[in-house]
């Protein structure tokens, strides 16, 4: 069922987000709403739908919201057009505006309007999106190793979520190409496979936060 469908038909409570010089408030609205009456609700009363930048924030908000409700809407929305993104979206990581991409020809087609994951071929490095609920081998990347022993190629065949969730728990995360270095060196690590093509972080994500966030 389309998304903003479901976000009209459903009525549940509502969090919003208040603005702080010093941190990000939460304030529960324990009145049932769709998600635009929340939202409009939110920009009137207090200043918009909850947004939840990092693991802190959302710590803080399951904490204020213990006890109350199993669901409530927050600012989070799905978009029209999406972004390429890393699963590992950490600012020290990556710097703002990377956009190294190596996309085999043709690519990304988004054959039949459901590939949104992506994977680097075995035959040349290159990459091409693929529907996330394929099977394919991936690649995670371990941060307290050095250089390329910190990609750790893992030839168990996953969908990309149940990839990037293996990588999380086990490693830090599904691995990042940020430059041609790294993607020879990527491609070189997954020269032990079989498989014609195993799973790489990169994503297309279309959610976005309501408004401009806090």
């Amino acid at each position: 069922m389309n998304q903003k469908l479901v976000s009209v038909m459903q009525l549940l409570s509502a969090v919003c987000g208040v603005s702080s010089s010093v941190s990000y408030q939460y304030h529960f609205v324990n009145e049932e709403k769709s998600w635009t009456e929340a939202q409009s609700y939110c920009r009137e009363i207090h200043t918009e739908l909850a947004t939840i930048n990092n693991m802190e924030e959302m710590k803080n908000l399951n904490a204020s919201l213990k006890d109350k409700t199993r669901h409530v809407w927050i600012g989070l929305e799905k978009g029209n057009t999406g972004k390429w993104l890393w699963s590992l979206a950490d600012g020290n990581f990556h710097s703002e505006g990377d956009a190294h991409r190596n996309w085999s020809q043709g690519e990304p087609n988004n054959k039949g309007g459901k590939e949104f994951c992506v994977v680097m071929k075995k035959s040349d490095g290159t990459w091409a999106d693929d529907s996330c609920e394929e099977l394919h081998p991936f690649m995670c990347y371990d941060e307290k190793k050095t250089n390329t022993d910190r990609y750790r190629l893992i030839k168990e065949t996953k969908t990309w979520r149940d990839a990037q969730s293996y990588c999380r728990e086990n490693f830090i995360d599904l691995v990042s190409v940020r430059n041609q270095t790294e993607n020879q060196q990527v491609y070189t690590a997954g020269q032990a496979l079989t498989d014609d093509c195993f799973w790489i972080g990169l994503f297309n994500d279309s959610w976005k936060w309501s408004g401009c966030g806090l």
